[in-house]
């Protein structure tokens, strides 16, 4: 049998200076250690073949007395079985676990955007998504935790705006099912994500087409364009240019306004978009006209400027600069957007240009998975007569001028 250790007096071990560990009675096991200016108790016990120590905790913080009551509590489950130490991992897990459920919607959301951002084209991207995110939901939910989102909070984000904002309200709704989704993965929340779509919203709103129908960018008549033209090129700016060449080019204003000099080969007239610039994730040359190669050529070299149409401080343009042209010019009715239907319009009643032509122009995916998968070149010697065709046409001050040769340009 073994030896039972004396039962030492609280003013006994407070008595206790070398380092060491000492059997203090009271409770089989237990001991008072010292280390250092550590001063703790630990109880040794042995569950199956395996010897280990619990701590109980420091000393003085927990008296003499309530070490040899927590070291008895502790050894009655060793006697019934039970392992302490799996019992305190568990504990600590179920805190943790305790704890994540705790994390907010808003929390999760930041997170999520952060990991996220690396993929997305651009920091726009991000602020934007953030944005709708902080505007509708953070006001209604950000501070819940997110495993308490269920269908109610959410659709009282989204009833407000479905039928008002109707674009927004359908994105917003995708990114809050990103999010929960998010959450889930981590183990933040369970159960069925409350904003997915289908076999769930899809029962209590209406389907975003049958709400309200797509508002597209405002167009100038393509009759109008040589007059439009000619007040254009009469005004003065980087603003201004920046414009004539997008609409010289059919491009985007994002992919004009962000353009370097490093993007421009004058030898080969061409400008080549890298893929990170472009919406569809995908390189695109742009054959360049005589007025747009013309355009470019009288814009000035600016030291240590990349962008060929740079803001006033040497950065990109901001988004509303074209767009302020149109409206000096009292053309608040169309946008620069528009101009890319303008060319559409224009291209696809009066020219004999195939259509997979124009719509590598406008640099969009065919919508005919089959006829993309055979049309693997960018048809740049096609387009360069087009863009051509193009400029000429634009530079007709007429208002009821006609592409009347370009109809022969393409057998």
């Amino acid at each position: 049998m073994a030896k039972k250790a004396r039962e030492l007096s609280a003013l006994a071990v407070s008595k206790l200076r070398e380092e060491g560990r000492y059997a203090v009675g009271g409770a089989d096991g237990l001991h008072f250690r010292i280390s250092g200016g550590s001063r703790a108790w630990v109880l040794r016990i042995q569950v199956g073949p395996r010897r280990s120590d619990l701590g109980l905790g420091p000393y003085p913080e927990v008296s003499l007395a309530e070490a040899r009551e927590v070291a008895r509590e502790l050894r009655k489950k060793v006697r019934s079985g039970i392992d302490p130490r799996l019992e305190k991992q568990e504990a600590r897990a179920a805190i943790v676990v305790a704890k994540a459920k705790t994390k907010t919607f808003e929390e999760c959301a930041k997170a999520y955007v952060e990991v996220q951002r690396a993929g997305w084209k651009s920091d726009k991207h991000a602020k934007q998504w953030s944005a709708t995110l902080e505007t509708y939901a953070f006001p209604v939910f950000g501070s819940l935790p997110v495993s308490s989102v269920d269908r109610a909070v959410v659709l009282k984000v989204l009833n407000p705006i479905w039928a008002t904002k109707t674009e927004t309200a359908k994105r917003l709704r995708g990114r809050i099912e990103a999010v929960l989704d998010w959450a889930k993965v981590y183990g933040y929340r369970d159960g069925e994500n409350p904003a997915r779509w289908r076999g769930h919203l899809d029962k209590l709103l209406a389907a975003p087409s049958k709400v309200r129908k797509v508002t597209h960018h405002a167009a100038l008549p393509y009759a109008d364009l040589g007059a439009f033209m000619v007040e254009l090129r009469r005004r003065e700016g980087v603003s201004a240019r920046a414009l004539e060449f997008a609409i010289l080019t059919a491009a985007r204003s994002g992919e004009v306004r962000g353009m370097t000099w490093a993007e421009i080969d004058f030898a080969g007239k061409l400008w080549t978009i890298p893929e990170d610039r472009m919406k569809a994730g995908k390189e695109h040359r742009v054959p360049l006209s005589g007025a747009a190669l013309a355009v470019l050529k009288k814009m000035p070299r600016v030291a240590n400027v990349k962008y060929v149409f740079p803001a006033p401080m040497g950065g990109a343009l901001s988004d509303m600069a074209l767009t302020s042209v149109l409206k000096r010019m009292g053309r608040e009715g169309i946008t620069q957007h528009g101009f890319r239907s303008t060319f559409r319009d224009w291209a696809g009643e009066t020219t004999a240009f195939p259509r997979e032509v124009i719509e590598h122009a406008l640099a969009h995916q065919l919508a005919d998975k089959a006829e993309a998968a055979y049309q693997r070149g960018d048809l740049l010697t096609k387009r360069s007569q087009l863009m051509s065709e193009w400029a000429r046409y634009s530079a007709r001050p007429t208002k009821l001028a006609k592409s009347v040769g370009s109809r022969s340009t393409i057998p």
